[in-house]
């Protein structure tokens, strides 16, 4: 199960991202749009590793495939930032931690033209891992809304199917090689993003010097070690059987743990920011979806 403790340290290293990205969300870049066009501008690096591994190109059916699958994230990152934008996390969070797993078991099964189902104890793990994912992050008070959901249906419908084409992917070309020709579709997709969104130029060039000075480093060094995760995330894609995909997915309510574990010790030292909710119920029902996702993970490992 080398996938699984790749999956989980992926996870672990963006539940960091992602509160280092609440910092800079909060304090000085107040666009999330521009993560989406960084993220996927970063793929162009890869290009560096070409001369040091066996590069070549693949098949037309695979090179469409392969920019699709890049394409596909970095959509899918612009609808969640987007959805952020308008609404509370509790209301977007929820929403897709239960859709894309769903998802990518359809278009799993609906690809593989009905060959590949999953088991009664794959069904149960992953029920019982979005029920925790669901659980982890919804307050009381805030509702799932209409908007809210449309926004939530997209960010989820492109992530998995950003992780069924690349697993296509995976399957005919190496993993480095594949690799590179998803993150170009990706680089190809946040390009069009640069030249169709003014405030994307406004945010990168018009920065004042305190930014500048005091966040480019941290935003370069986060924006690395997100890259570093996705690279763990694609390799357990790479490694773990067709069927499975979609535990990936699901597998995102461990990253929720962390991110309250991490969030929780935080916010005593930066309140302003990160401010994590004490209440009794809120603290039961909390340990109940830590429960729930530790029983979904048992399962898949036996």
């Amino acid at each position: 199960m080398l996938w699984l403790t790749i999956t989980i340290l992926a996870y672990f290293i963006l539940a960091v991202v992602f509160l280092v990205d609440k910092y800079l969300l909060v304090s000085a870049l107040p666009n999330p749009k521009i993560y989406a066009f960084l993220i996927g501008i970063a793929g162009i690096l890869l290009l560096i590793l070409v001369p040091f591994i066996d590069f070549y190109v693949p098949s037309i059916k695979q090179l469409i495939l392969s920019f699709f699958a890049g394409a596909s994230f970095i959509l899918a990152l612009y609808w969640f930032y987007k959805a952020l934008q308008n609404f509370a996390v509790s209301q977007i969070v929820p929403a897709i931690g239960a859709l894309s797993p769903l998802f990518t078991f359809g278009l799993v099964y609906i690809s593989s033209l009905g060959k590949e189902v999953p088991s009664f104890r794959e069904i149960l793990s992953i029920v019982l891992l979005i029920a925790g994912a669901v659980l982890i992050t919804i307050e009381k008070g805030k509702t799932i809304t209409g908007k809210s959901l449309k926004l939530s249906f997209l960010a989820a419908l492109f992530f998995s199917l950003s992780f069924v084409l690349t697993k296509y992917v995976y399957l005919e070309q190496s993993f480095l090689n594949g690799l590179i020709w998803t993150r170009l579709g990706g680089a190809l997709v946040a390009l069009i993003f640069f030249f169709i969104w003014p405030d994307i130029k406004k945010e990168l060039f018009c920065q004042k010097d305190d930014f500048k000075k005091k966040s480019l480093g941290i935003l370069i060094l986060n924006q690395a070690a997100g890259a570093g995760a996705g690279l763990l995330q694609n390799w357990a894609i790479a490694l773990v059987p067709l069927i499975s995909v979609a535990f990936i997915n699901a597998l995102q309510g461990v990253q929720y743990v962390f991110l309250l574990v991490l969030s929780i010790f935080l916010s005593f030292k930066f309140p302003q920011i990160l401010k994590e909710q004490m209440a009794k119920e809120i603290i039961i029902q909390r340990i109940v979806a830590v429960l729930l996702i530790g029983g979904g993970l048992v399962l898949l490992a036996l």
